[in-house]
């Protein structure tokens, strides 16, 4: 006899939304202020990482934080004013393109971590990275969280920032750079990017030369006019 087939939610299905309770652990800890801080850009083929880091008020906490890639780019708009309205400390910082190819990755993400929370108006005594890694040279303590920007509302806050500003360099470089669609595809490796690479080669101090396309094919970097204030 088949088994009846359960209509209760399954465990994977259930989305989880970040809260404030690592954050409140830490106040009671006497670890306050708490920042959190997390990065956009480490993926695409161009375009800067940029970091943020957010000291969230307790009292106003915007509704509806979550990770920035599961929200839309409308909600991440609304989000992006209501944190900048009501937080006690926003910060950000990028690494260009050229600071990346003089490292790597992992290091400019965690370096433009660094400065964000350096740049808070604010000391934080400790600070949330979201993944693995905690940025070194912190002045504040520092914890990093697997997941984080869906566990922790000050890092999710942090995601929103991080990725709004970075899209909005990509869009201006779109403007600077109407043949690669910038302004669409945020500098990843999608094929209308990939093609217009193809046709009109990597744009110098934009394009990222240590990533495997130009770095495996040996393509030829273009001087264009570009990019003052990515980094």
């Amino acid at each position: 006899m088949a088994r009846a087939r359960s209509d209760s939610p399954l465990l994977f299905e259930i989305v989880e939304k970040p809260d404030f309770s690592i954050e409140t652990k830490a106040m009671a800890d006497g670890l306050w202020p708490v920042a959190g801080m997390d990065e956009a850009g480490r993926g695409p083929l161009a375009g800067p990482v940029v970091a943020a880091a957010v000291v969230l008020n307790p009292a106003n906490i915007p509704e509806g934080l979550d990770d920035s890639k599961r929200l839309t780019h409308l909600q991440r708009e609304a989000l992006f004013a209501r944190i900048l309205g009501s937080a006690l400390g926003v910060s950000m910082a990028s690494i260009s393109a050229e600071g990346i190819d003089g490292s790597n990755i992992l290091k400019a993400s965690l370096e433009a971590m660094r400065r964000a929370v350096a740049g808070l108006s604010l000391r934080p005594k400790l600070a949330l990275a979201d993944g693995r890694d905690v940025p070194p040279g912190l002045a504040c303590e520092g914890r990093a969280l697997i997941k984080g920007d869906q566990r922790s509302q000050s890092i999710a806050a942090a995601s929103i920032v991080a990725k709004v500003m970075r899209d909005r360099m990509m869009c201006g470089c779109g403007g600077h750079h109407e043949r690669y669609g910038f302004e669409v595809h945020m500098g990843y490796a999608t094929a209308r990017h990939r093609t217009a690479i193809e046709a009109h080669g990597p744009v110098a101090r934009l394009h990222r030369a240590s990533f495997a396309p130009f770095r495996l094919g040996g393509v030829e970097v273009v001087e264009e006019e570009s990019l003052v204030g990515l980094e």
